[in-house]
């Protein structure tokens, strides 16, 4: 019998709060600073390091499909630990995506480079780049949900924001350290040798998250599941619960990330490689425009997590989505007059409606599970997303502009995808039988017991979001 997802009543005094929201702001920031330095190497220097054989142009597609790779491990990831996190604990899963992580970007800066060791080069970048994807894919719903779980009332959404905002504080980082080394060592010394400095500085970073993560305590909800499942059966396999009884919301929560995902790697990724070759603007310049777009990013990641707990996740998330389709119209039309102020407003208008659409993300997906399946239901849902997103965009982008050397067919993908994501946020935010917060999933049941509770925690998640019922009494997601 499937449970029904309810959201736990949350805790008015969370054990730390202050621990754990750094712990999951830092641990997820160094986790995404080496997932995005790999990206950084691929726009501008696996090509000519690991691929000297093909063309430039062929080189920074073959660079780009093995940074996809990451994405192809991410599901596998997020099923593996999703497993376990819910059965074992979050903390335990936390702790494990952090060393593999930073194990396999370790190896990546040690690795030789074609010239040494010829075709096992871009093969040993292949598997450390896969074992990278399944580091990264257990580490969002665990850090999520170890934020959204300790928050009091009426907080799930500013919360859930920290391990939110370690995305574009990862950006930041990497981008500082990418922009140091390049600038200290010069453009030939950072292509030849010194790009591997950003990878082996990993190292420093994941000892510093893991003692941070290490010192904090279990979520209080799995806590609780886990002593409510000594009385009754829990589920043996998690994600099988999972896709039985609410794989709608898992497609839709999939689809919903689709655009914010893709679009956020090409404004990461792919315009770096695009300013710097194509355009001729300088290495430099596009590193510190792009940090300055991930700043905004950041705090608008905070802003919005706090709007949805105050008007909803719904009005937050659906108005964000439509500003996303608006940035995705006219970001490529801005970056193409090689204007830096221009080039800057459309950088920092993505990052905006990025922030606006990532923000209120993670309260929302966790509300959708019961504390039993959550770590996997929402994993899987931000990893198909992702694998469908961002694990594409940059090969995708960069095969559509290889086309005739035109950007409107990068344009016409952009526009496609943002509105694919918003049709899905509408479906999930509005079907016929659940209420936003209240995680009731299509297709789930329950006992009348169970049922009833579900309803009066619902309630009060959707109050907490802003579409409790003085609100909108039937909204439905």
């Amino acid at each position: 019998m499937a449970r029904t997802p309810t959201v736990p009543p949350a805790r008015k005094s969370p054990p730390n709060p202050r621990r754990v929201l750094g712990a999951s702001f830092i641990g997820t920031a160094v986790e995404w600073y080496d997932y995005f330095i790999y990206g950084m190497a691929a726009a501008l220097v696996f090509g000519p390091q690991f691929f000297p054989q093909f063309s430039p142009a062929a080189g920074t597609l073959a660079s780009f499909a093995t940074y996809s790779v990451g994405f192809a491990a991410r599901p596998l990831g997020g099923i593996v630990m999703g497993h376990f996190g819910d059965r074992v604990g979050r903390k335990s899963m936390l702790v494990l995506s952090l060393a593999v992580m930073g194990l396999a970007t370790t190896g990546i800066g040690l690795l030789p480079t074609y010239s040494t060791i010829g075709v096992w080069a871009p093969v040993l970048l292949v598997l450390l780049r896969f074992v990278q994807g399944l580091g990264v894919g257990g580490e969002w719903s665990g850090a999520v949900l170890m934020a959204v779980e300790h928050a009091p009332a009426g907080r799930r959404g500013f919360y859930g924001s920290f391990p939110q905002m370690g995305v574009p504080g990862g950006l930041i980082l990497a981008n500082l350290v990418f922009l140091a080394t390049s600038q200290g060592l010069g453009a030939e010394a950072f292509a030849d040798w010194g790009w591997r400095i950003p990878f082996l500085a990993s190292s420093v970073l994941i000892a510093v998250g893991l003692v941070i993560r290490a010192k904090v305590e279990e979520s209080p909800e799995f806590t609780a599941a886990r002593q409510a499942a000594l009385e009754q059966k829990a589920p043996r396999l998690p994600v099988v619960e999972v896709l039985r009884h609410q794989w709608r919301d898992v497609l839709l929560a999939g689809g919903t990330f689709v655009a914010n995902n893709a679009i956020g790697y090409v404004f990461m990724a792919y315009t770096l490689s695009y300013g710097t070759t194509v355009l001729g603007i300088s290495r430099n310049t596009m590193l510190t425009l792009i940090l300055v777009a991930a700043a905004v990013w950041l705090a608008t990641t905070a802003w919005g997590a706090a709007l949805s707990d105050r008007l909803g996740r719904r009005r937050v998330f659906l108005a964000g989505s439509v500003g996303l389709l608006v940035a995705a119209a006219v970001l490529f039309p801005l970056v193409d007059t090689a204007s830096t102020p221009m080039v800057l407003l459309a950088l920092v208008l993505t990052a905006v409606m990025l922030g606006f659409t990532y923000g209120p993300q993670a309260a929302l997906f966790s509300e959708l599970f019961p504390a039993e399946l959550r770590y996997s239901g929402s994993s899987l849902g931000y990893q198909l997303g992702a694998i469908l997103g961002g694990g594409i965009a940059p090969t995708v982008a960069t095969a559509l502009y290889g086309i005739d050397q035109e950007t409107w067919p990068i344009t016409l993908y952009l526009v496609a995808i943002a509105s694919f994501s918003l049709c899905c946020l509408f479906v999930l935010t509005r079907g016929p039988q659940r209420a936003v917060g209240t995680g009731v999933g299509a297709g789930a049941t329950g006992a009348a017991g169970a049922g009833a509770t579900g309803a009066a925690a619902g309630a009060e998640a959707a109050a907490e979001a802003g579409d409790g019922p003085e609100a909108r009494p039937t909204l439905q997601v």
